[in-house]
Formats: C-alpha cells, sequence, structure tokens
C-alpha cells in the first residue's frame, strides 16, 4: 500500500519545499545528465555547449509550455485564482504541454544555431523518458494521477480532499502514476538496448519510436486514471492528444523510411 507523507518535505524561514519541486529537480538533472552521456559516448557531432544551451531552451519553455497548456484547460479555477497561475511548487504541470513547447522552440533555436535537429531529438529522448519516470513520482506525494478504486497490494490511499465526488466513500485506488513510471523505465530500456542499436545512424527514428511508445503508455495510463478533468468528444484530453502523437510519430516514420531508404 502507498500512503503520500504530505506534498511538503520542509521549510526554510518560513518558506515550504515541496517534495514535487525536488522530483522535478531530480528528474531534469538526471534526464540532462543521461542525454549528455548519450552525446559523449555515441560520438554525436554536437559541442557540450551547445548542448547545454539546447537544455536550458528546452528547460524554459517546457516549464512554460507544460504550465501554460496546464492553465489552459482549468481556465475557470484560474482566472479566478491568479496568483496561483505562478505557483509552481505545488504541481499542476501538463506533460504534452511540456513536450510540445520544448520540441517546437528547442527545434526553433536549434535551426538558427545551424544545429542538427534529429540529432538533436533522438540524444534528448533518452533523457526524456528517464525524467518522466522520475518525475512521475511527484504525483505520488501530491495525491494525484490515480486510477479506479482497488484493494490491490500495490493500491494507493488518497485523501478525502482529493477524491473524484463520486468516490468520496472510496479510500484506495490504482497507483496510475506508478503504472506510468514503471511503463516509462521499460521505454527507456527498449530504447537504450533495442532502438539504440538499430537505428543509431538513422537519425529521428529514436524520438519518433519514444514519441510512438510513450504515446501508447499514455492511452493505457489513462483508461485506468479517473482524475481527469477536461474531455474532447467525451474522451479525456491525454488521451485525445496521445492518439494525435501516435499519427504524427506514423507520418515521421514514412518520412524517415523514404529519407533513409527511398533516396
Amino acid at each position: 500500500m502507498f500512503t503520500s507523507p504530505g506534498e511538503i518535505c520542509f521549510s526554510v524561514f518560513g518558506l515550504d519545499i515541496y517534495y514535487y519541486g525536488i522530483i522535478m529537480g531530480v528528474a531534469v538533472l538526471v534526464g540532462s545528465m543521461f542525454s549528455n552521456y548519450i552525446r559523449k559516448h555515441d560520438g554525436y557531432d554536437i559541442s557540450e555547449k551547445d548542448f547545454y544551451d539546447i537544455v536550458l531552451v528546452s528547460l524554459i519553455f517546457g516549464f512554460l509550455g507544460a504550465r501554460i497548456y496546464y492553465c489552459l484547460f482549468n481556465f475557470q479555477y484560474y482566472a479566478s485564482h491568479l496568483n496561483d497561475i505562478f505557483n509552481f511548487r505545488e504541481g499542476g504541470l501538463s506533460l504534452h504541454g511540456g513536450i510540445i513547447f520544448a520540441v517546437i522552440f528547442a527545434s526553433v533555436f536549434a535551426y538558427i544555431k545551424k544545429l542538427p535537429i534529429l540529432k538533436l531529438c533522438d540524444i534528448f529522448a533518452f533523457g526524456l523518458i528517464l525524467a518522466q519516470a522520475i518525475g512521475r513520482w511527484g504525483n505520488f506525494f501530491n495525491s494525484e494521477a490515480f486510477g479506479r478504486p482497488t484493494n490491490l497490494f500495490c493500491k494507493l490511499f488518497i485523501p478525502i480532499s482529493n477524491r473524484p465526488f463520486e468516490y468520496i466513500d472510496y479510500q484506495y485506488f490504482h497507483p496510475a502514476f506508478l503504472y506510468e513510471s514503471i511503463l516509462d523505465l521499460l521505454i527507456f530500456f527498449v530504447l537504450f538496448f533495442v532502438i539504440r542499436k538499430i537505428a543509431k545512424k538513422y537519425h529521428g527514428f529514436i524520438f519518433t519510436s519514444y514519441l510512438f511508445l510513450y504515446s501508447i503508455a499514455r492511452i493505457l495510463v489513462e483508461s485506468v486514471r479517473i482524475d481527469s478533468i477536461f474531455f474532447i468528444m467525451n474522451i479525456p484530453l491525454p488521451i485525445f492528444v496521445s492518439v494525435l502523437f501516435i499519427f504524427i510519430s506514423f507520418i515521421m516514420f514514412i518520412i524517415l523510411y523514404k529519407k533513409y531508404f527511398k533516396s
């Protein structure tokens, strides 16, 4: 059974330090370090300075995008709580929003600097999925990202204040955050030990594989979750976006196949 110890880890001079922020910091650090390892170990012709410039751009716009995306789809609350928009410490980041903004702005920056965009995408795919696996534990401390009620041995206790109204009388729920963390780790191992060996010289395939595999994993997890707050045509928004990502990855696979095998 999982039970969060609470959102706040400790306080310094009256300032609360949240587990969520600590976990996010660790996730970013580990993900960046591993992507840099890939850059050096696999001989990508990208300097360390250029690499960390892209890391900085990705972090800035990734976090902004994750927050903007989350707030837009929770507009009713944030329209009347404007100060909370800038309260990153308590959570409220959308992974899909972060991915979209980070990829777009990092690609624009790489294009301006004349850096190989597909190579950079492949390098960052490893660190990104690893960071996601770690970052999902931030949801545990916030008692969020949970699924339907369950009595399985790995059940997650959710405080009454975090339960959807229709499940107010239930205490234990599927730990959807854990399911996604495990799936992210599996994707990381597939990318590192399988796809990296097969497609390393076909730049773009590793990132496209990441996008495809993660989208499938997200659909599986979202089919269990009950805390989605926005729907399109009765479909939870993350499932809708994941299907769109799968479609995009198929298009990217076709383009890359023609680029490397039909030229």
